[in-house]
């Protein structure tokens, strides 16, 4: 197999485990905010709730408010 083939199959590998992180962070994130609508006292404030999803899963970094 040539190297630049190569290469190129493994570039699309890390592009679809990315894709595939990125949806699952989405699930999680997803099932967590069903958590706090449930019991709104989970997250009382914005840092609160931040550390709430940390602590389950939910990548916080890069989020803006």
């Amino acid at each position: 197999m040539p190297k630049a083939k190569f290469g190129k199959i493994l570039n699309d590998i890390d592009i679809l485990i990315s894709d595939i992180e990125e949806i699952s962070q989405d699930e999680i994130a997803h099932q967590r905010l069903a958590d706090i609508k449930a019991d709104p006292s989970i997250g009382r404030t914005e840092q609160e709730l931040d550390e709430y999803l940390k602590k389950r899963g939910v990548r916080m970094d890069g989020v803006d408010y």
